[in-house]
């Protein structure tokens, strides 16, 4: 990870009062086409190569994150569809990317070969696996694991909303529900919900 220089408030070197708020936001719709039947094996193939693909182009930030983002300093997933929605609202600010935040993985179950259903619902398969019954195979991340994950990526943002700013990360749907669940443990409260979809995103701030 490659960390920016700590921000702190105008005009003065001590460190601010409030605490700057926590924006998690997911990235834009990728390119790879969910118009597809798969089998298990089908759907592992399809998600190697989700993995490492980017955005559909043509795609235009919402004005909302792009107003966010000139405020915040910006944390992004090091998976390609985070990191071309993150230049894409960062409008040529400096970001840091930091694996700690990329998406909780999706093995799914070994199904029969006759199933067949599409990558949105495989989706919702294999969380369901992961999450209830810990499916995950050899040196996959575990459900454990990955609520660690949460915890330190939690740690990572609370310290820099602590000197001041406001800290926006872009990454993927169910890891910053994750973040998100931890930082409400804490005490922090969701005052503003745009939801999980493509270029979505929901703040939090310390109450």
């Amino acid at each position: 990870m490659t960390e920016t220089a700590p921000i702190r408030a105008e005009g003065s070197s001590l460190a601010p009062a409030q605490s700057g708020g926590i924006v998690l936001a997911r990235h834009g719709e990728p390119a790879l086409s969910r118009r597809v039947k798969l089998t298990a094996d089908g759907y592992v193939d399809w998600w190697a190569r989700y993995e490492i693909g980017g955005l559909l182009p043509g795609q235009v930030p919402p004005d909302c994150l792009v107003e966010q983002a000139r405020h915040s300093v910006i944390y992004h997933s090091t998976r390609r569809r985070a990191v071309e929605t993150a230049q894409a609202v960062a409008g040529g600010r400096s970001m840091t990317q930091d694996e700690l935040f990329i998406e909780a993985p999706l093995p799914p179950p070994k199904f029969p070969t006759w199933f067949k259903v599409g990558p949105r619902a495989w989706g919702v398969i294999a969380r369901i696996w992961w999450w209830a019954f810990d499916h995950h195979g050899e040196g996959e991340e575990s459900r454990d694991e990955a609520k660690d994950r949460a915890r330190r990526a939690a740690d990572l943002l609370e310290a820099r909303a602590a000197e001041g700013t406001d800290v926006m990360v872009v990454a993927h749907g169910f890891f910053n529900g994750m973040v998100g669940m931890e930082l409400t443990r804490r005490g922090w409260r969701c005052t503003r919900d745009r939801g999980f979809k493509y270029w979505c995103g929901r703040k939090f701030e310390k109450r």
